[in-house]
Order: structure tokens, then sequence, then C-alpha cells
């Protein structure tokens, strides 16, 4: 019970944290603070937009799924997903049956003979999508983590017009230990470097329009390349927009989180988007 209370005390003070942090981005003078004036017209929030499920197939959007090894579970996401939007499964060198289920199940498959990574996985997505005419593409998981019955209200966000890249935002709260706390410490470094509120940095329930992808110059191609498309919106001054969604654990997946190592992978990153920002500054 004291751990229980412990965890509700730490989730509460960094919600608060949140809160005040995004009083001062809005708050700091655009030429004299650190952090800068948040640019609401950039960072849009659209958590109140959503009013019901557009019910028909949106042809010019398609969904684009990674997977390695997700035998198991990827049929009742495909099955949900198709109900939305045709969809390419990128298999990234699966040793499973993923690629067969996929391809049963209507889905297009595009193969990687070995594993590259989520990072290559997106990338080549993201290539065949455009070269297929497509204007926008969503991206979720393959192992549930993402709930496709919330796939109409990236539809709905993305037919308004609201923005280039909308990501879908959790709630940290939520989350399990130690996630509750690395995850918003992450997205407030991120914040801070860039001067701009970002809610969510680590979501991968996402819309990428084509105007997006056009602009997107990916420099990585590991976990770290869904924090640089965001480094690379703000900094290009593209908008950035967000959804509630679901926040779902408990799937009983092995995670291939490196605690040392994909830290400083992030911590690099976080330098990385302070350089641009101020690269961006430059007349």
């Amino acid at each position: 019970m004291k751990d229980i209370a412990f965890c509700q005390i730490v989730k509460s003070m960094l919600l608060a944290c949140a809160r005040a942090f995004a009083l001062v981005m809005m708050a700091a003078p655009r030429e004299h603070g650190i952090i800068g004036r948040f640019e609401a017209a950039n960072t849009i929030n659209i958590l109140s937009m959503y009013r019901g499920a557009p019910q028909v197939n949106e042809s010019r959007i398609i969904a684009l799924i990674p997977a390695w090894n997700e035998g198991s579970r990827i049929l009742p996401v495909l099955e949900t997903t198709l109900d939305y939007l045709p969809v390419l499964v990128v298999d990234d060198g699966s040793e499973d049956d993923t690629a067969d289920i996929a391809e049963t199940a209507g889905a297009i498959v595009v193969r990687h003979p070995s594993n590259h990574g989520k990072g290559k996985a997106l990338m080549t997505g993201f290539t065949w999508a455009m070269d297929h005419g497509y204007d926008a593409v969503l991206t979720l998981d393959a192992d549930g983590q993402h709930d496709p019955a919330e796939i109409p209200k990236f539809i709905t966000a993305y037919h308004a017009d609201v923005a280039e890249l909308i990501i879908g935002r959790r709630s940290y709260l939520k989350m399990p230990f130690p996630r509750f706390f690395t995850t918003p410490l992450g997205t407030l470094l991120l914040s801070l470097a860039l001067g701009r509120m970002i809610h969510d940095n680590q979501s991968g329930y996402r819309l990428y329009t084509r105007r997006c992808l056009e602009a997107f110059e990916p420099a990585t191609t590991g976990f770290e390349m869904e924090v640089e498309v965001i480094i690379q919106m703000v900094c290009k001054d593209l908008r950035i927009g967000w959804v509630g969604i679901r926040t779902i654990y408990g799937i009983n997946k092995v995670s291939y989180f490196h605690p040392v190592k994909d830290t400083l992978r992030f911590l690099g990153m976080i330098g990385h988007a302070w350089r641009e920002r101020i690269k961006a500054r430059r007349p």
C-alpha cells in the first residue's frame, strides 16, 4: 500500500510540473526567455474536436504497421484497422508467420530480408505509400498497444486540416513504472530544447501528411527517428496536432528498450534538437 501511495504522489508531482511548464511556456517572452513563447498555431490540441467516427473507407490514407515477429498479436490489429483503411505491413525480417498472417488478412506486405529496426521499417513504408500516390500515412504498432478503433479520430483531424503531423497523446498517469516517470521527463526535456510544448514524444500512433513526409529528411533509423520527425516539424515551422488516445500496457510483450544505451541516444537527440532550433532561428 505504501508503494502504491508513493507512486500516486510521484505521478501527481509530475503532472503538476507539466502544467507549470506549460504556463511558463505561454508566459515567456519570445525574444528573451530560454524557452520562448508557446506558439499555439504550431502545436494544436484537438482533443475536443472529435465528435464521431466516420464510417467510410478513406482510400487516400493508408495505415502502416511495422512488424517484427508479431504473428501471435497482429491479426486483431489488422482486422479492425482494415475496417477503416487499407493496410501496408512492413515485415522487418520476422522469423515467424507475421507476413503470411498479414497477407491472408488482406494487407499489402513488404518484406525486409533481415531485421533493420522500426525506423527503417517506417521509412520503407513511407516511401512505398508516397510512390503509390497516398496523401497521408497513419502508423500504429502491430502488438496491440494502439487501439485501431481510434483511427477515426485521426481521420477527423486530417480532414479538418489542423496539422501536418498528428500524434496520439497518452495519459502519463496510466503508465506503469518507470514509464510514468521517464516518458514525461523525456517529453519535458524535448519541449525545453525546442521551446514548444510537446505532449508525447514517444507515441508511435500518428498520422503523417504528404507535406510532412516530403519535408522530413531522415538522419536516424532507430527508435529516435520518431523524435527526429518532431524536431524537424518544429524547426521547419510545420504544425503538430494532438488527439487523445488510450494508454495501453500489459500486453505481455518483451521490451527491447536498453536503459543505458537508449537513454544516451535520447539525450543525444535532445542536444540535436537544441542545435537545430538555434540553427532555424538564424537569418
